[in-house]
């Protein structure tokens, strides 16, 4: 049984995520569901304002503004509470650790450095670099941004 989601107004940005119970360290939260698009669809849909592509691999995205698709509502955090696997073709948003009831529900959006000052961050984490980037990016951020 996964565990009861719903959105609401986050601090974050917009709407967001939220547990309405506790949910344990490696939970499955939520698969990312919605239309399975080539590159070419997706990009006219992002151009077009749709936030909630997601990448699947080299070839396919996933369009995932439908309305059975809550995890579409999940916030970036440079801190996050859980993350998006990418796994034959499908996306699911495990816990990485144990998430407590009312909390949101956070994962890194993982993009790269590619035109990434256009993506700004307001997680509000202590690990916060002030963009949308991956872990793996956050000393290169670091040293090339003034942040505050």
């Amino acid at each position: 049984m996964q565990p009861v989601i719903y959105a609401r107004e986050s601090t974050i940005d917009g709407t967001g995520l939220f547990a309405s119970q506790a949910i344990p360290k490696g939970t499955r939260i939520a698969l990312y569901i919605g239309e399975r698009i080539d590159k070419a669809e997706a990009n006219r849909r992002c151009e077009a304002g749709n936030h909630f592509i997601f990448t699947l691999d080299d070839q396919w995205d996933i369009d995932g503004n439908v309305p059975e698709n809550l995890v579409r509502f999940a916030n970036h955090s440079c801190d996050p509470n859980a993350e998006s696997i990418v796994d034959g073709g499908e996306v699911s948003v495990i816990a990485i650790r144990d998430i407590a009831a009312g909390e949101e529900i956070t994962y890194n959006y993982g993009y790269d450095l590619e035109e990434y000052r256009e993506y700004a961050c307001r997680c509000g984490s202590a690990n916060c670099v002030g963009y949308m980037v991956a872990e793996e990016f956050f000393d290169h951020v670091r040293a090339n941004t003034s942040l505050r």
